[in-house]
């Protein structure tokens, strides 16, 4: 995991005041297998106990089988996380792990659908924190200060030989096997889920990033910074999608950014 005690230190009592969503085809890809959501319920209890939730997810598998992969998990994540009771660390774990076996299920009952899988980044802010769930390659980011922090670790093939000190991270974007995954809802009946160990104080300002690799691939954590910091939620999604497709995109493009604030009105959001 990413060391989160490098993050400047915050703890203010917030809300997203501004929160939008994109998913592009890029420039190559016949079919969008990707998918992002954000999710402000307008049950006033449930917003304040559960909060906003944002979720990006990659699907693989071939042509429309990632497609359903990615769809499925969006759908199972937001209605598991929001009828839990538990608190929203633990509900939101058990909606990836949910989500893990509706795709599984789905996957294991149709020839054609056998094999898909998704990556699935999530991330829920309410009551001053943050908590997310996270299986994948695709990425949570933090901008503070004028600076992206990554808060989620890639469960690939290339950044465990980062870990591993094999590869430099330079080498690992050009490597011929960095799309291996080495973990994906659906792929097997059981899924580790990443999360943190306590909740993430947010602050006045924070901005919040998920993204796919096909954002990431292309676009560097310093870009990403500066361009989610410039502008309002749906504009900075826009900006971020256009520079990967400005650099070829050959990979489907989906990116969530999230602000929050002292005081402010509501965000807009819905599901995708």
């Amino acid at each position: 995991m990413p060391d989160n005690n490098n993050i400047p230190a915050a703890s203010c009592n917030v809300q997203v005041v501004d929160a939008g969503f994109r998913s592009d085809v890029g420039c190559t890809r016949e079919i969008n297998e990707d998918q992002a959501a954000v999710i402000q319920p307008s049950d006033d209890q449930l917003r304040r106990t559960k909060g906003t939730l944002a979720v990006v997810a990659d699907g693989m598998g071939g042509h429309t089988a990632g497609e359903v992969a990615s769809r499925i998990a969006i759908d199972v994540v937001g209605q598991s996380y929001y009828a839990s009771d538990e608190p929203p660390a633990e509900a939101l774990a058990a909606a990836v792990i949910e989500a893990n076996n509706a795709v599984h299920s789905a996957a294991s009952s149709s020839s054609s659908l056998r094999g898909m899988g998704t990556t699935c980044t999530a991330l829920a802010i309410t009551g001053g924190t943050a908590v997310y769930a996270h299986v994948g390659d695709s990425r949570l980011y933090l901008v503070r200060s004028a600076r992206a922090y990554q808060l989620s670790e890639d469960h690939s093939l290339v950044m465990k030989l980062v870990r591993d000190g094999i590869l430099t991270v330079e080498e690992a974007r050009q490597h011929p096997e960095r799309n291996v995954i080495l973990r994906a809802l659906g792929r097997q009946p059981d899924v580790e889920v990443s999360s943190w160990d306590k909740p993430l104080p947010v602050s006045d300002g924070d901005r919040f990033v998920l993204c796919s690799d096909g954002l990431h691939d292309l676009v560097s954590d310093d870009e990403i910074a500066r361009i989610a910091s410039a502008s309002p939620s749906h504009e900075a999604c826009t900006n971020l999608i256009t520079l990967a497709c400005e650099r070829g995109a050959p990979d489907n493009v989906s990116v969530c950014v999230l602000v929050v604030q002292n005081d402010g009105p509501d965000a807009e959001g819905s599901a995708s």
